[in-house]
């Protein structure tokens, strides 16, 4: 669906945005593009979706070249950016209905499509109040609609749960969740948990350059251990030590008054290591107030990653 040939983005004469990035999305997938602020992840979708010209390099949408001039291309496609700015005396009803002429659909295709989004995005309530006085959730739902409007092959999501609250956030990360399977999703992110929860794969991206692509469960393989992060209520002392006992836990941190990380041998049976942690739980009087794997996981799997790549740059930076 999306290929990249050392794609180069240079600004000026020494700010170099994205270096010799080498990307492939395939077709189905929920690709989450991963980094830190700054990293060039917005500057990488401004490319795929030629917005911008690449300094060097090629980018390939459906198989063909992506160019400014790429109109046909980009009517398959829709986009979502980072805190979208629209028309602020229009509703949600004139503001689609507009979207929807831009793409040339019949009054008849924008009709059926106007109705379903604004149902699915939530704002039927909405629907006559002008934009101006919508909330940062609100307007960000009502983008995804308009990104949704052409019903798209392929769509870009660029920090769609950026300035969000929590509810806000879960509403986003639900409607992404519940779009059409067949859809390809490539969306930008430097929350660890959006990630997690809503992608399939990942590609992580620091100072232009990508350091890893692939699946979320080969990222998190990479970290060569699984950790366990438990919330427990109760004097934990007896426990720790119980626990550092146990042949297959290989590390314990304290986080806080009422957390554990508790890092096990990867060649060890999960479940089995699960029923002897839960055991001394019970064994130590201790109530059991969440255990939680995956977050820790790809957070330590991200910030590893990160600090091999910050390696190889200082190793780059003094080779002749």
């Amino acid at each position: 669906m999306i290929e990249t040939v050392n794609l180069t983005k240079i600004f000026g004469q020494n700010l170099i945005a994205v270096n010799n990035l080498n990307l492939e999305v395939q077709t189905g997938t929920i690709y989450g593009f991963l980094g830190p602020n700054g990293s060039g992840k917005t500057t990488t979708i401004r490319l795929l979706l030629g917005m911008i010209s690449p300094s060097a390099g090629d980018v390939r949408v459906f198989g063909e070249k992506m160019t400014a001039d790429s109109s046909e291309l980009r009517r398959r496609i829709g986009y979502l950016p980072t805190n979208p700015r629209l028309m602020p005396r229009m509703t949600p009803i004139t503001y689609l209905d507009f979207v929807g002429k831009l793409f040339g659909l019949t009054k008849s295709q924008r009709t059926s499509r106007l109705s379903k989004l604004i149902r699915s995005v939530d704002l039927l309530p909405s629907a006559s109040r002008e934009i101006k006085d919508f909330s940062t959730g609100m307007v960000t739902r009502l983008g995804l609609a308009a990104a949704l409007i052409n019903d798209p092959d392929l769509l870009f999501l660029d920090e769609p749960t950026a300035g969000l609250d929590p509810n806000g956030r879960k509403s986003t990360l639900n409607l992404i969740e519940g779009l059409d399977v067949e859809k390809t999703i490539f969306v930008s992110s430097h929350i660890l948990g959006d990630i997690d929860r809503i992608c399939t794969h990942v590609g992580i991206i620091s100072e232009g350059r990508l350091i890893y692509s692939g699946s979320i469960k080969e990222m998190k393989k990479h970290i060569k251990t699984n950790v366990l992060r438990l919330e427990l209520d109760g004097d934990m002392n007896i426990f720790i030590e119980k626990a550092r006992a146990l042949q297959s836990v290989i590390n314990i941190e304290q986080r806080g008054n009422f957390a554990l990380d508790i890092s096990i041998d990867p060649d060890a049976s999960a479940l089995v290591v699960l029923q002897e942690i839960i055991g001394l739980v019970s064994e130590c009087s201790l109530d059991l107030i969440s255990i939680n794997s995956s977050n820790s996981s790809i957070e330590d799997a991200f910030l590893k990653l990160l600090e091999e790549e910050e390696a190889r740059g200082f190793l780059r930076a003094i080779e002749p």
